[in-house]
């Protein structure tokens, strides 16, 4: 097999700026929210915490968008491996991913499906059914089979290095996150006991 070079160009600009906008956009929204939840600043500058989950919503699907776009011009610079275009297989993959990101949505909602829990806002009770019941974290991860599938709808080895680099950004922000979403949750069981 051909060396990965001939394949992946890491000095290309557009994979650089698309690796950037990758390990960015969680950064950008996890000290946005947790700042949110400490200081309400978000709640009070727009007078509501609805409003501004709002807007952390829209926040976060702007920067989703550029990442996308970023991903999907680092690949057309790319050279594509025969080996790996596989588009039935891609569309299988992203199809997959549509319906864990689709429907963890509609369990959530839009508040919690963007950071609500940061902002105030809670669901009732955890959610066990699907696509909860078969995977954690479905939203990140049918996101990143998105992409995967993406990567082999095109044939892209440079597709797949960079799912590679969003796997590693979600792992280290589900570490960051699932303990911080635990103690708030946790003080939210203590609180309604009190009352």
């Amino acid at each position: 097999m051909a060396a990965l070079e001939e394949y992946v160009r890491l000095e290309d600009p557009n994979m650089l700026i698309a690796a950037l906008c990758i390990i960015l956009k969680p950064g950008i929204w996890t000290v946005m929210c947790r700042s949110e939840y400490r200081t309400r600043w978000m709640t009070n500058l727009f007078r509501s915490k609805y409003t501004a989950c709002s807007v952390m919503a829209v926040t976060i699907l702007l920067m989703g968008a550029v990442r996308d776009s970023l991903y999907m011009t680092a690949m057309q610079g790319q050279p594509s491996l025969p080996a790996l275009h596989l588009p039935v297989v891609g569309y299988a993959i992203a199809a997959t991913g549509s319906l864990f990101v689709l429907s963890s949505f509609w369990r959530l909602g839009w508040y919690c499906t963007f950071m609500g829990d940061y902002f105030g806002i809670h669901l009732d009770e955890r959610i066990y059914s699907f696509p909860f019941n078969v995977l954690d974290n479905p939203m990140y991860w049918g996101t990143t089979l998105n992409f995967v599938g993406t990567a082999f709808v095109m044939g892209s080895p440079a597709g797949l290095l960079l799912c590679g680099l969003i796997v590693v950004c979600y792992k280290v922000l589900l570490r960051l996150e699932e303990p911080f979403t635990a103690d708030i949750y946790s003080k939210r069981g203590l609180e309604q006991k009190k009352v």
